[in-house]
């Protein structure tokens, strides 16, 4: 026998008043049985209407879209704490390597290259082929500038529907010479001033094995609380989707 419901539960439940409460009764959305002077409710069939009913299964859920279940304006916060913490760039992008947020903790290199239209083209280039990658723990790789990038991808629905990506780094100190001649030929490719791009690759950073460790654990901590936070969002809006349909079906 399933569990019987108060009304006040039921309202706490669906996140209506107890008029609605009854209308839906009246109407037949949901039944009950009075016991005493008190109505009470079918626990199970409440939560049919929420869509978490247990009896039956259901339908998986179509793949959420970052932009829909990701409140990117929270994203972009935790990104740009770690990456300042890291001393590092980051950027969330969709699965695709099109960034989803702003990147935090750009260098003045970077930021030279990004503001050239073949530049920016470069970059994403270079994100969408971290995207390729088939293994799930983050690998480092080389981008088009020469510098080192590593990404955390994000499951929502158990898709690959975005990544998280940290960069902007050396993890082999380059050769000053060999370094400044193969800015000057990135500079020329995408029509930068090549003194400044020398000037600015000289800030660059160094990461040693162990540091690099560390942005591979906060990469894959951050990336799983990305997850958290859209699986939670999704669950909310289907929630109030439901309610919604329930509230107009009285209408």
């Amino acid at each position: 026998m399933d569990d019987l419901l108060t009304t006040k539960q039921v309202q706490d439940l669906l996140q209506v008043d107890r008029t609605t409460v009854y209308r839906m009764l009246k109407d037949g959305r949901i039944t009950g049985v009075k016991v005493g002077q008190q109505w009470r409710f079918h626990r199970q069939e409440v939560e049919n209407l929420l869509g978490i009913s247990t009896s039956q299964p259901t339908a998986p859920a179509p793949p959420a879209a970052p932009l829909e279940v990701l409140p990117l304006n929270c994203v972009q916060s935790v990104q740009d704490v770690c990456a300042e913490i890291a001393e590092i760039g980051a950027v969330t992008t969709d699965n695709q390597g099109l960034p989803l947020t702003q990147i935090s903790n750009c260098g003045q290199f970077c930021a030279h290259i990004l503001a050239s239209k073949s530049g920016r083209q470069a970059c994403e280039d270079s994100w969408r082929k971290l995207a390729q990658q088939s293994e799930d723990a983050p690998r480092f790789v080389t981008c088009h500038a020469g510098l080192q990038y590593a990404r955390a991808s994000i499951k929502l629905n158990g898709n690959n529907s975005a990544m998280i990506i940290a960069g902007q780094f050396y993890t082999i100190p380059p050769n000053r010479i060999t370094r400044d001649q193969e800015v000057r030929q990135l500079a020329e490719t995408h029509q930068i001033d090549g003194d400044q791009l020398v000037e600015t690759s000289h800030q660059l950073i160094y990461l040693d094995d162990r540091k690099r460790s560390e942005i591979t654990r906060w990469l894959n901590k951050v990336a799983r609380a990305f997850e958290q936070i859209g699986r939670e969002r999704a669950d909310l809006m289907r929630r109030l989707k439901n309610i919604a349909a329930m509230s107009t079906l009285g209408d």
